[in-house]
């Protein structure tokens, strides 16, 4: 039996693995914004071991989170898997005056890594919009640039990959992942089901309407796992190749997504709890 935490698992995609693991056995950390959500999260998974709360939209529910999530020992795999979804029509700041997709998919996953206690494996959530991210260091908050909300999610999955490839180099002890789930029918995404070309090019099984958690599960935390389809990374020899040459850019080249390819690249930095 493992001890694993899921970022926002009180509903979704988080939910939907957490459930699955349990059913295997593993003992969950549920995670939701607030203690309404914590209760929905608890009926609808009584078996959880424990439920945090925090609003990852703030450093201080960051902190909070970090803190609940230590106090109740290590875990062996923590999943990143809270984020705020590609159609937002409009740029919120958070109290700390942050854009609110930045802070969820991007400082939260990054300041939950460098404050909880390493496990032995971590997942980043990632996206296959990933491909259509470009690292704008320039302008990362949006304060600059007219609002799109798709190109502001693209661009924080294509650092949640970067994260992942930081912390491979920061702690080669850890086995770290970046992950696409697939298409899958939550509140986040259409919850239609894909025409058959959509599917083959996002490579879903047309027919598999719940993909993502079990991909994830089968990429993950099965006794033998099968190659995750995006930018693992587990030695030395794989954390010293830059993500830009590697699966990043060279997917995205390949890809016939309608979303453009990622066109600049960004050096990882070390994960540190200065933030």
């Amino acid at each position: 039996m493992s001890r694993l935490s899921i970022t926002g698992s009180a509903d979704g995609l988080g939910l939907m693995a957490a459930q699955l693991l349990a059913r295997q056995g593993h003992a969950v950390t549920l995670h939701a914004r607030n203690d309404r959500r914590a209760d929905d999260a608890r009926r609808a998974l009584p078996s959880a071991e424990a439920i945090v709360t925090g609003d990852l939209t703030t450093i201080a529910g960051m902190r909070q989170v970090a803190a609940a999530a230590d106090a109740t020992g290590r875990f062996d795999a923590v999943i990143h898997n809270a984020g705020i979804g590609y159609r937002e029509p409009r740029r919120v700041e958070t109290d700390d005056g942050l854009e609110h997709v930045f802070a969820v998919n991007v400082l939260a996953p990054y300041l939950l890594t460098a404050l909880i206690d390493p496990p032995a494996r971590l997942v980043y959530l990632s996206s296959g919009m990933h491909r259509g991210g470009q690292a704008w260091l320039s302008d990362p908050q949006w304060t600059g640039r007219p609002w799109d909300g798709a190109q502001a999610y693209s661009d924080s999955k294509l650092f949640d990959v970067v994260l992942a490839f930081a912390v491979a180099r920061r702690w080669p002890g850890s086995l770290s992942n970046a992950l696409e789930p697939g298409w899958v029918p939550t509140k986040m995404g259409p919850r239609c089901r894909l025409p058959r070309p959509a599917a083959r090019l996002l490579r879903i099984p047309h027919r598999d309407r719940v993909a993502g958690p079990r991909t994830l599960l089968r990429a993950e935390f099965a006794q033998r796992r099968p190659e995750p389809r995006l930018n693992r990374v587990t030695s030395p020899a794989k954390t010293a190749m830059s993500p830009s040459s590697q699966s990043v850019s060279r997917s995205a080249s390949r890809s016939r997504t309608a979303c453009p390819a990622a066109s600049r690249s960004c050096r990882p930095a070390s994960v540190s709890a200065s933030a």
